[in-house]
């Protein structure tokens, strides 16, 4: 993550330097005596030694999904001979301007993936952590996550770029299939992993998979699809709760493309339009704040993520789920950013209230009056938090709970990195969305750095992370019952926290 010119700069070097291609005739023992140099399934990568990590980036997990395989299923990647060069990042795939989180791309031939592992291969085969970036399925590189802390800690961490928005998401019969493709190349890449991990020290039936925001709702997804099962053994799943929002009805999915078939002028002949159609203007069609998300009811997602869990009919593997504090705290402190924004006005609290829970408004207003909070955006983002976020995440591990061991955990630390180089907020962020992020990777340089002496707290958050994908098990019991242990992680406090009290739990679920 970079702020606006650094993302500029960074776009531009990408596009500069290509895929990083460069074909080499390796001598006999190459591969056996440069660490380097791994070979895989499709032909040898030379990689960079960075300190105590071996980093390779912009390996090919599936062929370029252009022309005739755009909206089509991943197809296996060429193979190569020679060494390919796997030293700098794949293109990002298409997505629009609008969120620092991303880089403005029209890029189609972006299926590719970065492996970093220890430079010492010793004490055997390592956990396997593939890391799903967010961005509302919308933004986002897996690059932009440094994972050498996580690689410190013992695990070997797999990143990857996946279609995303319009290219990964569209829903309509011209397009059979085209529904759930971020979701299919996420699949494609996890096959990639289980028959080449072991050559970078990773153990293949030890895989993980994490995801925070659009990518934890992918992590959702994988644990619902018939198709993911058996392609990981233990999933991380932060700020997406997956029995609200994990899944779209076939009937929203195909209305949101209507949209833009209408927008790009292919009502007839609408595949052949379609696929004639420039990225740009797909993406300009689409517009940049679309959240889209696979639609259920297919053959790659049967069921909605919260049927699944409440039915039992889910990948039933350990899973690690929690939620921020304060996550919506970042969103009202975001929308203070815009050009000509302001912070909320007292006046604006009620009339943003009812416009959000309608005939409920009242009984919100009682629960959360504005004199109970220092402004109106930190009440309003108290209300949003415990309704959208907070809530749903403990009913989602209570539905887990009932079928697989389940872990979950609130990150409340109070004391955060705001967005770097942007002016000081209008009240504190606390635990917002995305804030946990600095803590478990290096080189987010969208946020300021953490605060001078947590660096034991982030350690202790990586051990967390790292342990569970060696063992699905945390330093805090299992989550049981209706009043489940849920653990508080902050520098200030590490224990156990009255989650449904903090939340108001029983408000929630009993409001009418």
């Amino acid at each position: 993550m970079t702020n606006a010119k650094n993302l500029s700069m960074r776009s531009i070097a990408v596009l500069s330097l290509g895929l990083g291609l460069t074909l080499t005739s390796p001598g006999p023992a190459q591969a056996a005596t440069d660490p380097t140099v791994v070979a895989t399934a499709g032909g040898q990568v030379r990689g960079t030694a960075n300190g105590r990590v071996l980093s390779f980036q912009g390996i090919p997990y599936a062929a370029p999904p252009v022309g005739e395989l755009r909206w089509k299923s991943p197809r296996p990647a060429a193979t190569w001979s020679g060494i390919r060069a796997a030293k700098i990042p794949g293109a990002p795939c298409a997505q629009p301007k609008g969120l620092p989180i991303g880089i403005p791309s029209t890029t189609e031939d972006c299926l590719y993936l970065n492996v970093t592992t220890p430079a010492e291969q010793t004490g055997g085969k390592r956990p396997v952590i593939v890391w799903i970036h967010g961005g509302s399925l919308m933004y986002g590189t897996g690059d932009m996550y440094g994972p050498d802390s996580l690689v410190a800690n013992g695990a070997v961490v797999v990143s990857m770029n996946y279609r995303l928005g319009v290219m990964g998401f569209l829903s309509d019969p011209s397009q059979p299939g085209a529904d759930g493709l971020g979701l299919e190349d996420q699949q494609a890449a996890l096959r990639w992993v289980r028959a080449n991990v072991d050559a970078f020290g990773g153990d293949p039936d030890n895989v993980t998979i994490m995801g925070q925001s659009g990518g934890g709702y992918s992590v959702c997804g994988h644990l619902v699809s018939p198709s993911s099962a058996g392609l990981f053994q233990k999933a991380i799943v932060q700020s997406a709760p997956c029995a609200t929002g994990g899944s779209r009805t076939r009937a929203e999915a195909e209305a949101d493309a209507k949209r833009v078939i209408a927008a790009v002028g292919c009502e007839k002949d609408t595949a052949d339009c379609l696929r004639a159609t420039p990225v740009a203007k797909l993406l300009d069609a689409y517009g940049p704040f679309a959240e889209p998300r696979p639609a259920a009811g297919t053959k790659l997602m049967p069921l909605s993520p919260a049927d699944a869990l409440r039915t039992g009919r889910f990948n039933r593997v350990p899973v690690l789920i929690g939620v921020n504090h304060d996550e919506e705290r970042g969103r009202i402190l975001g929308m203070e950013l815009a050009p000509g924004a302001t912070p909320m006005k007292p006046e604006d609290y009620a009339p943003a209230v009812r416009d959000r829970f309608g005939k409920k408004a009242d009984a919100v207003l009682k629960r959360y009056p504005l004199t109970g909070h220092g402004s109106a955006g930190e009440a309003l983002a108290a209300v949003l938090t415990d309704a959208t976020w907070s809530v749903p995440t403990l009913d989602t591990a209570r539905l887990l709970s009932k079928w697989t061991r389940t872990r979950m955990y609130e990150f409340s630390e109070p004391d955060t990195s705001w967005f770097r180089g942007y002016p000081a907020p209008s009240f504190e962020q606390r635990a917002a969305h995305m804030t946990e992020l600095p803590y478990l990777f290096d080189g987010l340089t969208l946020f300021e750095d953490i605060a001078p002496g947590q660096g034991a707290f982030r350690d202790r958050m990586l051990r967390t992370w790292t342990g569970f994908a060696a063992s699905g098990k945390t330093g805090w019991p299992a989550f049981h019952g209706r009043r489940g242990h849920v653990q508080q992680l902050a520098s200030t406090a590490w224990k156990r926290t009255d989650f449904t009290a903090d939340h108001n739990y029983g408000f929630w679920k009993n409001i009418r």
